[in-house]
């Protein structure tokens, strides 16, 4: 995901260059579209047919236009990435496990990135510590399929009556069977 967006951000003053790599990556994101549904063995075996060739061949032209790119160019910034970033950049190769990229994590792992620089904001270490807690709870609903808010509601509304040798069945992993048991 990142190679291919150095690629595209020197597209603009490079299309020569950078179109047919960008290609090559269009190719590989083609296989991935194919593999959905496919179990991890399938998978790689669609890749090692499919995607290692492409690969060879992405490589062996990113080390055929390192000569003819400016290096502090955005195309030469593309073309060094890509190198230097090789081997984790073919690991989906090895492992029908992994994704081609890591957007699903970067994009998960998005709202701590933004909310980072609003945070210093809280009034106090105790404001950041309550935060903290309450970014878990979300994070936990979030990860069970839990609607934050609606368990937020439920539990605030229940916690004080509830008894606490029974807490856990709160917890939003537990709370959503419970609240489909009580519908």
């Amino acid at each position: 995901m990142h190679a291919r967006r150095y690629f595209f951000k020197a597209l603009e003053s490079d299309q020569q260059h950078m179109g047919p790599a960008l290609h090559l990556i269009a190719r590989l994101y083609g296989v991935e579209d194919r593999a959905k549904g496919l179990t991890a063995e399938e998978r790689l075996a669609l890749r090692q047919r499919l995607s290692a060739p492409v690969m060879e061949k992405l490589h062996k032209y990113v080390l055929e236009i390192r000569q003819e790119v400016l290096p502090k160019s955005p195309a030469g910034a593309a073309v060094r990435y890509a190198l230097n970033q090789w081997e984790a950049l073919t690991r989906f190769l090895e492992d029908g496990e992994l994704e081609i990229d890591n957007g699903a994590s970067e994009r998960a792992n998005r709202p701590i990135a933004i909310g980072r620089g609003n945070w210093t904001f809280f009034g106090s270490d105790n404001g950041g510590k309550t935060a903290a807690v309450l970014l878990s709870f979300i994070a936990m609903c979030k990860r069970n399929a839990v609607e934050p808010f609606a368990w937020f509601r439920d539990v605030l509304s229940r916690v004080a009556t509830h008894p606490i040798s029974r807490i856990e069945e709160l917890l939003p992993h537990n709370w959503k069977t419970l609240a489909a048991a009580q519908a």
